[in-house]
């Protein structure tokens, strides 16, 4: 889809502020990324938006890929296109809330035959808490924004109600109808114990299959998912829906947060009490981070904390040092990468979130001058990067990074 007008008035303006320049030219190219190459409206008005390289749309990728666009909601194409993916959210949710992609046809198109409860829309069907939260983020923000109530009708409130059903449900993973099996060398591709994963034990929190990476958890309580469903709790609680539906958003907010504070801290030797990665409730912690979002890094800029909060700035410490596992540093770049992707390699994404929650100009100026010195040439943002060589990368068409960097350059330069 071409810019509208809208969009066009607000690019402008913002190089003007920005500058001409090299950052400029890299926020040119990001910022029309989504639009233009992966978002299509649908005849009966809802929205489609693939991640990029791969034909399917992400929950979780497309509710990040239009936020750079919220700020020209007095564009009615705009306005249209968010509440058409708003409600394209809640139709895929309400197909199968346990599937983390989906395919444009509804022709079984998907990226493996797996041993799970597969349908015609299903692309895949990884079970990961944020692919349910993410779309809460971002109808809150369009209410926030518009002043609009009429999108709470139809099939956004059931669907809601069937996120809050999942997530209670999967508090005690045992009741759970969920299972996932994938023919696969790769142990991140698949889950153990016959598709039900390792064991858990009830905390409060709520189980998760699978990482924002599309990589099976080592434990099941993946505590920055948990933490990114508490944010949007919160926000579902200030919707005008029923109050039934809010009460039961206020106790799962309450168990998940105390189950986080419970069951997902650890005491380091090095950096005192930071939080896990990952928990299973029966004394088991893995010591991370990873570069997708939901991140440990990320907590405060999805509102889950303070970015001064001590127990975060001890995680923060931790997550930026070689104690990650996960953490690298090169010549060219530096920052928090993934088992998902080769070692050695940082995420662009990772390295903008660094940016967002930045104590410092100074910091998250750095971050904009490596994002535009590890493109490769190509003025876009990737997936993974290696530190000491970048034109070695994954993934040339990744919209949701591109979409990351222009949230750093919005804050940065305050447009």
């Amino acid at each position: 889809m071409e810019l509208t007008k809208g969009l066009q008035d607000l690019l402008r303006a913002d190089c003007e502020k920005i500058g001409e320049g090299k950052i400029c030219e890299v926020y040119r190219k990001c910022f029309r990324s989504t639009w233009e190459t992966t978002l299509s409206m649908e005849e009966d008005g809802s929205a489609f938006v693939i991640t990029g390289d791969i034909g399917a749309m992400w929950l979780r990728d497309s509710s990040m890929q239009v936020l750079p666009y919220f700020r020209a909601l007095s564009d009615e194409a705009v306005e249209r296109a968010i509440r058409g993916l708003i409600g394209k959210q809640a139709k895929l949710i309400l197909t199968d809330a346990y599937a983390n992609a989906f395919n444009k046809n509804g022709d079984y198109s998907c990226y493996s035959r797996d041993k799970t409860e597969m349908g015609a829309f299903i692309w895949e069907r990884k079970y990961e808490v944020d692919s349910l939260a993410f779309p809460i983020m971002l109808l809150a923000k369009y209410v926030a924004a518009t002043g609009r109530q009429d999108i709470l009708t139809k099939e956004v409130p059931a669907a809601l109600d069937r996120v809050l059903e999942v997530w209670e449900t999967e508090q005690r993973h045992e009741a759970s109808p969920y299972t996932f099996e994938r023919d696969s060398d790769l142990e991140t591709e698949t889950l153990q114990n016959q598709g039900r994963g390792t064991p858990t034990a009830y905390t409060g929190m709520t189980w998760s299959g699978f990482r924002p990476s599309d990589d099976a958890c080592r434990y099941h309580y993946l505590v920055p998912s948990n933490m990114l469903a508490v944010s949007a709790l919160r926000r579902l609680c200030a919707l005008p829906v029923g109050e039934e539906t809010i009460c039961r958003a206020k106790k799962l907010a309450e168990e998940m947060e105390k189950g986080i504070y419970q069951y997902g801290i650890f005491a380091h030797p090095q950096f005192g009490e930071i939080f896990a990665y990952e928990t299973d409730g029966l004394g088991h912690y893995n010591l991370m981070d990873d570069a997708n979002v939901p991140s440990l890094l990320a907590a405060p800029w999805f509102g889950f904390c303070k970015r001064d909060d001590a127990l975060y700035q001890n995680t923060r410490r931790f997550i930026l040092s070689s104690s990650n596992p996960y953490y690298y540093k090169g010549n060219a770049a530096e920052g928090v990468g993934s088992p998902h992707t080769p070692a050695g390699y940082v995420w662009h994404i990772a390295i903008a979130i660094r940016g967002l929650t930045a104590e410092s100009r100074e910091e998250q100026k750095n971050m904009l001058d490596m994002l535009i010195h590890t493109t490769a040439g190509t003025d876009y943002m990737h997936e993974g990067v290696d530190v000491n060589a970048p034109e070695r990368y994954t993934r040339p068409w990744f919209a949701w990074a591109n979409s990351m960097f222009c949230l750093l350059a919005e804050a940065y330069f305050h447009l």
